[in-house]
């Protein structure tokens, strides 16, 4: 529906309305969907947002009562990476995860992590390199001044020509978009600037 999923989250844990979200609780819900996602315990989550250990169980709870198909895709992978060794991308790129059964249990716990985190962020890698070799192949086909510099997590840093930007804005835009259909849309988000203190929407 194209609602932002981290003021959703706020709006959950602090039990107010979306639009009643402040910029502090959507950072404590961004960390809250980063952290569960990758497997962080309560204790963990505590240290990260300098609360209880109760606070952070009760954030994970809210989470998990609102979201019961997360824990059951991260109770999947668990099982299937235990029973194959390995875990994989949406790309089917494989990641071989031998400790998933470990006797040793803090070994064990950050496999079971590693099982986690492999389809949903090696998925995404996986879509920014597809889209960055899409990108600078459309680059060359437009003879393009324009570089791609590098990416900062998952974004894309280019060195933009002035008289470029409209083509670049649509190739960018398109290509990102397009990368993959999923059963929840792509989106993209372009910004320029001269650097990124002065950044301004584009798109």
């Amino acid at each position: 529906a194209g609602e932002d999923i981290h003021d959703f989250t706020a709006g959950l844990i602090f039990d107010v309305d979306v639009k009643d979200v402040i910029p502090e609780m959507r950072t404590v819900a961004k960390r809250v969907n980063f952290g569960i996602i990758y497997g962080m315990s309560a204790f963990g989550l505590a240290k990260d947002l300098n609360i209880s250990n109760a606070q952070a169980q009760d954030f994970i709870d809210r989470y998990f009562f609102r979201y019961p198909r997360v824990k059951e895709f991260m109770d999947q992978a668990i099982d299937q990476c235990r029973q194959t060794g390995y875990a994989v991308t949406l790309m089917n790129r494989r990641r071989d995860i031998a400790e998933i059964n470990s006797k040793n249990g803090s070994i064990r716990q950050f496999a079971e992590r590693q099982a986690i985190n492999t389809p949903v962020q090696g998925s995404a890698a996986d879509l920014m390199k597809l889209a960055m070799v899409r990108l600078q192949q459309q680059i060359d086909q437009h003879s393009l001044n324009s570089r791609m510099l590098i990416t900062v997590h998952d974004e894309i840093i280019f060195d933009l020509v002035p008289a470029e930007e409209m083509v670049l804005t649509d190739i960018v835009h398109r290509e990102m978009e397009g990368v993959m259909a999923l059963k929840v849309p792509l989106r993209v988000t372009l910004k320029k600037g001269k650097n990124w203190m002065e950044m301004e929407k584009i798109v």
